[in-house]
């Protein structure tokens, strides 16, 4: 099992202490770090700027939304870190929802599953360098023309040559059809609410990506980078206390009240019951209650909470259901290494 910092994106204002989260991830083996974007800060400036203090970890996005950039803007962001970065850099996509998409980007949320796959194939034609990048669309045709344009627009090469031509694609996929769309032509899967307890049904939306023809990769070869909350504590009920405004945010208030993937996420866990109940608390600015409904169960599901022996056991069982790489986000550079020599042993 390999260890991920997930700084995620800022809030009101921006973190204190990531400088030295990402010290202690580079010093204690962590394998990347990992930044991510909503509708504040963007994740590739924070990556870059926290990335250039490092030698040895990968560096990625979980997740840079797919509306926020062109495809080939994002194709050249991402060759440009990659070349910075000694080829350490991982592109992780994610399609956000129509109310991120429309509200805040002003683009179409429609055909998501199109519109990666289509997006994703522009950026290699990018890194390929093989010739000039062109596209039929229908979301992402280049070069554009036809009503409303000037008629000028021309197919180009990228001027600079990337170090590598097969920069990883990860995507973070919540559904069936968009997880096995991931197996079939990224490089790696980054769910946000991962549980072993699924695993097998996970497998089968996998299989059939990677059965597909032309599949970019097999299970062998390819990743999975779940996002793991990892507390070690002997007073659990403060750590559950901790985490469940932050389920109680994404199952009740993120998306609007019944277009929200991540809420259909624990619904597939069997929390239905528990989602209604936490949308109407959330969206009727009780909060804290909707919080406090949250079982201890719907948190073990995709967090470890407990002493070290508890931690190593569960940790040992995401390994099992194929998970590669746990995304955890310590608050100190003490719990950085805590959790390090965990996985160690």
């Amino acid at each position: 099992m390999k260890l991920g910092l997930q700084l995620g994106y800022w809030g009101a204002q921006p973190p204190h202490n990531h400088a030295e989260l990402v010290a202690a991830a580079e010093e204690h083996d962590f394998d990347a770090v990992f930044t991510a974007e909503a509708w504040g800060s963007d994740a590739y400036t924070p990556l870059s700027w926290w990335g250039s203090s490092t030698e040895r970890v990968r560096l990625g996005t979980s997740v840079i939304q797919l509306s926020a950039r062109t495809p080939t803007a994002c194709a050249m962001a991402a060759q440009t870190l990659d070349h910075l970065s000694g080829g350490r850099h991982i592109v992780g996509l994610g399609v956000s929802g129509p109310q991120v998409v429309e509200g805040w980007y002003g683009q179409k949320f429609p055909k998501p599953l199109a519109r990666t796959r289509e997006y994703i194939d522009i950026m290699r034609q990018v890194w390929a360098r093989e010739a000039p990048v062109t596209s039929d669309g229908p979301h992402y045709r280049l070069p554009l023309a036809g009503e409303g344009t000037t008629g000028l627009g021309k197919p180009l090469k990228s001027i600079v040559h990337p170090l590598r031509k097969d920069i990883p694609i990860f995507l973070g996929a919540e559904g069936p059809k968009n997880i096995a769309l991931t197996a079939e032509i990224a490089d790696g899967w980054l769910p946000l609410f991962y549980t072993p307890r699924l695993a097998d049904q996970y497998n089968e939306w996998l299989d059939e990506g990677f059965n597909r023809p032309g599949a970019r990769n097999t299970r062998e070869t390819f990743e999975i980078c779940a996002t793991a909350q990892i507390v070690v504590t002997d007073d659990p009920a403060a750590a559950y206390a901790g985490i469940k405004p932050f389920l109680a945010l994404y199952m009740g208030g993120m998306g609007s009240e019944d277009t929200n993937f991540h809420a259909e996420v624990y619904r597939r866990m069997g929390y239905g019951d528990v989602v209604d109940e936490v949308t109407e608390l959330f969206r009727s600015g009780r909060k804290a209650e909707a919080a406090a409904i949250i079982p201890n169960e719907a948190v073990d599901d995709s967090a470890i909470i407990g002493d070290e022996a508890h931690v190593q056991k569960e940790i040992k069982r995401w390994e099992a259901a194929g998970v590669t790489t746990m995304l955890v986000s310590p608050g100190s550079p003490a719990e950085v290494e805590r959790l390090a020599a965990l996985v160690a042993e």
